[in-house]
């Protein structure tokens, strides 16, 4: 906690203005939203004591502090990956950071390959329950100042956000898919065998962030909102010369941005 709070106070005399309310966590080759962002302040990791740094391809590393649909948010431009070799205490420390300046609800975005083999490149997939094979980051003696030792996960995912989510997109007239984030720990991509079993138990898309967020923030009692782009599809079954690649993966989350952008920013506004 006293590490927490440290960060948290760095970060509260950095921020001229309100504190924020809201909070987003952009994944691979989603920090474009953070250019949507008002009077953005900026802060960069490394300047945040015992913080760590995003070495992942396409996270820059940035707290970005502003207004965005009329609410003040704190955007994390780049997330931390248990597969960078931090702790889970680590990879989740940002979003505690988030509770202890008043953030009470928080989106969550990310880059995932398509299990579903309904799901294709640059689709858009609300999050509506997960599957993780990530250590639990509650492990460990309880924060108690954050939350129960138990923390309920019925719904991880808040539904009256994903009403309002759904009807924004039919409003649009945009297409969005439904479904499970499977999460595993990276960094290596997955086997075919691997994306066959994880849609088998009823994942629809999988990648190696978000789950510890999400965990972090539903003990902290925050509302969860999360997305996924669809950059690989990766239903199992491949041409002999077929490669994932970390690069490719970015430019497909880059060109589907746009689209996680308004809706992210209607649901703020909704707040």
């Amino acid at each position: 906690m006293d590490t927490l709070k440290s960060a948290a106070s760095y970060v509260a005399d950095f921020i001229s203005g309100p504190m924020p309310e809201v909070g987003i966590v952009l994944g691979s080759g989603l920090g474009s939203l953070a250019d949507s962002i008002e009077n953005p302040q900026v802060l960069p990791y490394s300047k945040i004591p015992n913080f760590p740094v995003s070495t992942a391809v396409g996270h820059k590393g940035n707290f970005i502090i502003g207004t965005l649909s009329g609410k003040t948010v704190i955007a994390m431009q780049g997330r931390f990956h248990y597969y960078e070799g931090y702790p889970m205490t680590i990879v989740t420390m940002a979003v505690r950071v988030m509770f202890l300046l008043g953030v009470r609800t928080l989106f969550v975005s990310n880059a995932a390959g398509g299990i579903n083999p309904e799901y294709h490149i640059g689709d858009l997939m609300i999050i509506n329950d997960h599957i993780s094979l990530q250590p639990n980051p509650l492990i460990g003696p309880n924060l108690d100042e954050l939350g129960p030792r138990f923390p309920d996960m019925t719904r991880p995912y808040d539904p009256a956000l994903i009403r309002k989510a759904r009807e924004i997109a039919n409003k649009l007239g945009w297409s969005l898919h439904e479904g499970v984030y499977f999460g595993d720990t990276g960094p290596s991509y997955e086997t075919p065998s691997e994306y066959r079993f994880y849609r088998t138990v009823g994942g629809d898309v999988v990648g190696m962030s978000t789950i510890p967020e999400v965990i972090v923030a539903r003990h902290c009692g925050m509302r969860v909102f999360g997305m996924s782009v669809v950059t690989n599809e990766a239903s199992g079954d491949f041409a002999e010369d077929y490669q994932n690649d970390g690069e490719d993966v970015v430019k497909a989350a880059d060109a589907a941005a746009s689209k996680l952008t308004r809706i992210f920013k209607e649901l703020i506004a909704s707040l």
